[in-house]
């Protein structure tokens, strides 16, 4: 993987996922019996929570990304300088939804630190599903935190950012999708 990437632009998807649980169970799972699922007791020990923050890059399927136990404005504006030094070069384009900590000055200013060639678009409002990084937050999801115990944040850390690192050597592509559905203009009226 290198080190700084280099193109004519950068489109990156980025966004936070709050609220990941360093859970521990306190039994094993139960195997499987005859023609049965296996079965999970629900007893477990909550270690706190952290928050991601992460950057897709959609040519690449490449994952930029840090663990921290908050999601603020200067969390943020942290992970959007390590971005920037990722891609010293070129325009990039960041895509993100319309999240408070998204808006604001402090973006004005940090594109003015980096050259200007840093551009903002947003998700419509209620559609931040359209942004990439949510299909790999929800691969992330199946792959390592759903089923996983977890002893400490620092382990889910570990965790969360190795399944980074694999990914980001074994299994980054581009998600190749399209929206197969019909955009309404007005929503059905459910009304007798």
């Amino acid at each position: 993987m290198a080190a700084h990437l280099t193109s004519a632009f950068s489109d990156l998807c980025v966004n936070e996922k709050t609220g990941m649980q360093a859970l521990e169970h306190r039994f094993p799972m139960q195997p499987c019996r005859s023609g049965k699922a296996a079965r999970r007791e629900f007893e477990y020990q909550r270690h706190g929570t952290l928050t991601l923050i992460g950057a897709s890059n959609a040519k690449t399927g490449e994952v930029v990304s840090r663990c921290g136990p908050t999601r603020t404005a200067a969390d943020l504006l942290a992970f959007m300088d390590e971005v920037a030094k990722r891609y010293p070069t070129g325009e990039v384009y960041i895509i993100w939804d319309n999240l408070n900590i998204h808006h604001g000055a402090r973006w004005n200013e940090f594109n003015a630190r980096h050259g200007g060639r840093v551009h903002f678009v947003y998700t419509p409002i209620h559609a931040s599903w359209v942004n990439q990084i949510e299909l790999w937050f929800s691969i992330l999801s199946r792959r390592v935190l759903k089923h996983a115990s977890f002893a400490s944040v620092e382990e889910l850390s570990r965790c969360v950012l190795g399944f980074v690192r694999h990914w980001n050597e074994h299994q980054a592509r581009p998600f190749r999708w399209k929206f197969r559905g019909q955009w309404r203009a007005t929503l059905p009226s459910y009304a007798a």
